[in-house]
């Protein structure tokens, strides 16, 4: 099947049915997580943030404060 036919019996369901179809893609995207390419400038990023954040050089926020502070930002 392609994806013009698979939109147009999308467009069929009703909306709980098109939420759970969602899921279902996203549970299976998950799934396949493993197998999405990490391209070599993110590894070295995300290597030197974890290594920054094992040191105690990196300041931390908790998500209540970054959420206010976000809020209080696009008032």
């Amino acid at each position: 099947m392609n994806s013009e036919a698979i939109k147009q019996e999308v467009n069929k369901l009703g909306l709980a049915e098109k939420i759970l179809l969602v899921e279902d893609v996203w549970d299976s995207i998950a799934l396949s997580n493993s197998e999405l390419p990490l391209p070599d400038w993110q590894k070295m990023e995300l290597d030197k943030r974890y290594k920054e954040y094992k040191t105690g050089k990196q300041n931390l926020h908790d998500w209540s404060s970054v959420h206010e502070s976000l809020r209080n930002k696009h008032k």
